[in-house]
């Protein structure tokens, strides 16, 4: 069976991707979040999360047997082999569970919310990849309203993800978060009036092909 039209939706920290994504859920949109299915495929008792486990020992489970997402990161931050490691485990799992979700998913077309899209070169896995875009001053002072960083903190983060351009340069559609949520939501029904109406052209071309 041909699988659903599908959005990937992205953006850099702090750029509103989640509030995008909670308007698109409102209107009736599925959204399926790539950040939940990522604790869901390394949950306990899952064979995923022993082979974690027999990888880089106990110490990184929590007392409740769950992963420690902070003690993996600080194993796998400066250790690149360990990172692609860990990466060539996770990522198709994670992709199995976010193609399964897809198609289970009921309505003209779901989103998928993947911060790291650019990151991980999977743009050609979606019909439409929409980037949430915004002033990097703007997501700099967004992170230290929300998180309390510094602006040292806020930068480096910022830094350590794809470039403002090369996510601009992956996009199909761009969602500009630099007004108020009216601006956003206006946005946000014209793009879901043109994805209802590709994915009903999809869904007409692949019946007569």
């Amino acid at each position: 069976m041909p699988r659903n039209f599908r959005v990937g939706l992205t953006g850099g920290i702090a750029s509103g991707k989640s509030t995008v994504a909670n308007l698109f859920a409102a209107l009736g949109v599925p959204i399926i979040d790539t950040d939940v299915l990522a604790r869901e495929v390394v949950a306990p008792g899952t064979a995923l999360l022993g082979e974690i486990t027999a990888h880089f020992g106990p110490e990184i489970l929590g007392s409740d047997g769950a992963l420690d997402r902070r003690a993996l990161r600080a194993r796998v931050f400066a250790n690149p082999a360990e990172r692609r490691w860990l990466e060539e485990r996770t990522h198709p799992a994670i992709r199995a569970l976010t193609d399964a979700e897809s198609d289970a998913a009921v309505g003209a077309y779901s989103i998928v919310a993947i911060p790291l899209l650019v990151e991980t070169g999977g743009g050609d896995r979606f019909d439409r990849v929409l980037v949430v875009d915004c002033d990097p001053a703007l997501q700099i002072a967004r992170l230290q309203a929300r998180d309390g960083t510094t602006r040292a903190e806020a930068e480096r983060m910022l830094a350590a993800q794809a470039t403002r351009a090369a996510r601009l340069a992956a996009a199909n559609d761009v969602i500009h978060n630099d007004g108020d949520i009216g601006h956003l939501r206006d946005q946000v029904e014209n793009l879901h009036r043109g994805y209802v109406s590709a994915a009903a052209d999809v869904r007409a071309n692949r019946a007569f092909s």
